[in-house]
């Protein structure tokens, strides 16, 4: 009987180390093809281009994507706040009101991106705020003209004064 038990343990044990070593298998499978994959896609998409443009293009890329995940949370809490029981109702109008000032900040900004774009700048973001509007803008380095004609731009479609737009150049 003690045979029996010996030999289940084993069989047990076999297959806890057999599913263990697939697992790390596919594992290193995974990294491997990734790295390939990676490389391959990193050449198509080099071809033509600066070194530094790849960065570029991934900080404005990824700026854009921090700021849609930054408002959808806040989206989510003033829901929270909107749907809760407890909360008063000025509370939750106050919540609502939250909510229609970053939906139009979120159209804003879209316009005033495009904008800044039509004037020749190859790519920018634009964050508003109810105290300032920042812009970046991917140029390695901004005249006096530049930053003139993107203030200007920005002055003439919003209701910021000149001492609360912050523009800045972006560039590796």
């Amino acid at each position: 009987m003690a045979k029996t038990e010996k030999r289940k343990k084993l069989s047990s044990n076999a297959k806890k180390a057999l599913v263990l070593c697939c697992m790390v298998g596919l594992l290193v499978v995974t990294g491997v093809l990734n790295f390939v994959l990676n490389s391959r896609i990193g050449d198509a998409t080099d071809v033509g281009k600066n070194p530094g443009d790849n960065a570029v293009e991934t900080f404005f890329s990824s700026h854009r994507s921090n700021r849609e995940t930054a408002r959808a949370e806040e989206f989510s809490y003033l829901d929270a706040i909107i749907k809760s029981e407890s909360a008063s109702e000025t509370v939750k109008a106050s919540a609502e009101q939250k909510q229609v000032e970053l939906l139009e900040f979120i159209e804003k900004e879209l316009v005033l991106e495009s904008i800044i774009k039509a004037k020749g700048f190859e790519d920018a973001v634009v964050t508003m705020s109810t105290n300032n509007l920042n812009v970046i803008v991917n140029k390695a380095e901004l005249t006096a003209q530049d930053v003139a004609q993107i203030v200007g731009a920005m002055l003439s479609e919003t209701d910021y004064t000149r001492n609360q737009v912050y523009v800045m150049s972006y560039a590796v």
